[in-house]
């Protein structure tokens, strides 16, 4: 047999070895639900009302100072109105509706939480974190329990700060070393949200690329209380905002690797990626993901924002730049993302290749 008929041979039987069913995850398709005004940058927060208007708050290291701002959008993507955040710094992050209070907005640059009037833009400060770590906070994310506590994730200092439904001065609900991060972007504690039952809070690391599990008892009362907090899953490249669905499934917007990212809330297992980045467009808006920071569910939809930060240059940092900071320094247009929340069929899920459409 000669060499040339060997290799040949060989090739084929290969080709007969290897398995038919190769994987390829659905990731779906994004599309482009909004356009921030021009002069406008960096989307961070985001939340819906019942009536499925989408509100969006800026990240916006592109300016020196405030007011930060704040855009409503209607369901059909069009701006109804730019408010400006009365006494905020230029850098705000997450915001959402109390069930009380109304809405809430993290102001980073000022480390604390407003209460922000929608309309007008007129603000009170509703949480503040004590001395010495509140010289520190990166305050981030925010969520309720049942009674209408509040629950503030904090990047810097490790911790999830509560108050009451009336806000005030926060207390420490949960520090610990797995809530901190060394790594790149340099945010620890970030998106949290409870389970259905109220038995675990799970939080992004965004630094450590993990989502962590703090055991929560008494969760349902007026007094939650923090349990042990321990890695619940690795390797989600840059966690940054989580939500939880119906099902408790965990999505996770995976701001380096510009992917959605759901696992199930047993073992960890990842269900589906959606999402990806295809470059910059004409307009010089990113299409598809670009650094999403911050995601919402809206019937059938999940709505999330492109940061879109040149990592390395925000923090004055060359040595923190990320894979995607080229491409983010060429964004011009700002934009929010769309894409239905479904999980494709994944074989083997269940022993049957079941899912939740």
């Amino acid at each position: 047999m000669t060499i040339s008929r060997a290799t040949t041979l060989l090739t084929l039987l290969l080709l007969v070895a290897l398995p038919l069913n190769a994987h390829a995850w659905d990731r779906g398709e994004v599309q482009r639900f909004a356009t921030l005004p021009a002069g406008q940058a960096h989307p961070e927060g985001l939340t819906v009302d019942g009536d499925g208007n989408v509100y969006v708050t800026t990240f916006d290291v592109s300016k020196a100072s405030g007011p930060g701002q704040l855009f409503v959008f209607g369901r059909n993507g069009k701006l109804r109105r730019q408010v400006a955040v009365a006494g905020s710094t230029n850098l705000l992050l997450d915001l959402a509706f109390h069930p009380t209070a109304g809405l809430l907005i993290i102001d980073f640059g000022g480390k604390k939480v407003l209460k922000v009037n929608p309309f007008t833009g007129a603000s009170t400060d509703f949480i503040t974190i004590p001395p010495p770590r509140g010289l520190n906070a990166g305050l981030n994310v925010l969520t309720f329990d049942d009674a209408g506590n509040v629950y503030v994730s904090d990047s810097f200092n490790g911790t999830i700060w509560r108050t009451g439904p009336t806000g005030g001065v926060a207390t420490d609900w949960k520090s610990d070393a797995r809530l901190t991060t060394t790594g790149v972007p340099p945010f620890g504690a970030n998106g949290l949200a409870f389970n259905k039952a109220r038995t675990a809070l799970f939080v992004a690391n965004t630094g450590n690329d993990t989502v962590v599990k703090i055991d929560v008892t008494g969760g349902k009362s007026s007094n939650p209380v923090a349990g042990a907090a321990t890695v619940f899953v690795n390797s989600i490249n840059g966690a940054d905002g989580l939500i939880i669905d119906d099902d408790d499934n965990i999505w996770v917007a995976a701001n380096q690797a510009d992917e959605i990212v759901v696992i199930e809330p047993t073992q960890g297992r990842v269900i589906a990626k959606l999402g990806d980045f295809n470059g910059i467009g004409r307009d010089g808006a990113p299409i598809g993901f670009l650094f999403p920071a911050s995601l919402a569910f809206h019937g059938d939809d999940l709505f999330v924002t492109n940061l879109s930060l040149d990592l390395g240059t925000a923090l004055g940092d060359p040595e923190k730049r990320t894979v995607d900071s080229p491409w983010a320094a060429q964004v011009t247009t700002h934009t929010v993302s769309r894409i239905k929340a479904r999980i494709p069929r994944v074989k083997g899920l269940s022993g049957d290749d079941r899912h939740d459409d």
